[in-house]
């Protein structure tokens, strides 16, 4: 009776010991799948969705965004820790609704429960997509970078990030992002024949731009070739279309 007692004491500490190591392993699974399903056209998740080994991965990774503790860390730690857990949650609930032609169905209506609902678990409560943007990452961090690490989902939105995001290294992915989205990417910024034509993102968070100018202070901060003073400034039609791998 005693040794059964003692083995399966062992067994139970045995598992506990491997649930914790997964939670606290949960940043390099989820960059594995990054890194196995995003290109540089968007997301695979045809590929994905129809991987059922891979669809319990990224539901242990948001299940372990659930019970995160962020006693401890450090003020780069926990914006990478809501960036890591908005970007899975986002693919969690695509996959969970696939195919679909967008966020809640690319509809209206639908994209506005899909945002809105709250029906996720971050650190331990309960909050919903525009939430967790709005009350946790923009107003506790005041940091308009975020624009450009957070993704929808959509055709529109700056490329999903093929990899997690680390505390140690937040800083100069956030520059990066930011940098690739003004310079590089015709949906951010697209200027010609004294036009800019710039992402309707900068038109929602506006306000975010403006400690540092106002938004075309900020893009021209980050922008190779300056747009001139006195330039034509227009904001782009976005599109809710499905981030989806061509």
């Amino acid at each position: 009776m005693k040794l059964k007692t003692i083995y399966l004491f062992v067994v139970i500490i045995s598992a506990l010991l491997v649930s914790s190591l997964r939670a606290d392993d949960w940043v390099e699974q989820y960059d594995e799948l990054l890194g196995k399903y995003v290109t540089s056209t968007g997301v695979k998740y045809r590929a994905w969705h129809g991987n059922s080994a891979d669809r319990e991965a990224l539901s242990r990774v948001v299940s372990s965004i659930g019970n995160e503790k962020l006693s401890g860390k450090s003020e780069s730690e926990k914006l990478a820790f809501y960036l890591n857990a908005y970007n899975a949650w986002i693919l969690q609930r695509i996959l969970d609704t696939y195919p679909t032609a967008g966020p809640g169905g690319g509809g209206l209506i639908g994209r506005g429960r899909f945002f809105k609902a709250n029906n996720l678990k971050v650190a331990g409560n309960k909050t919903s997509f525009t939430a967790l943007e709005n009350d946790v990452i923009r107003t506790e961090f005041n940091e308009p970078r975020i624009h450009f690490a957070l993704n929808c989902a959509s055709e529109s939105c700056p490329p999903l990030a093929g990899s997690a995001f680390r505390g140690a290294t937040l800083d100069s992915v956030l520059t990066t992002l930011a940098s690739n989205f003004i310079n590089r990417n015709p949906k951010g910024v697209a200027f010609s024949g004294g036009e800019a034509r710039i992402s309707k993102i900068f038109d929602w968070y506006d306000s975010d731009f403006q400690a540092e100018g106002g938004v075309l202070s900020y893009i021209n901060k980050h922008r190779n070739l300056k747009i001139p003073n006195g330039a034509k400034v227009s904001f782009q039609t976005y599109n809710w279309s499905l981030n989806e791998a061509k």
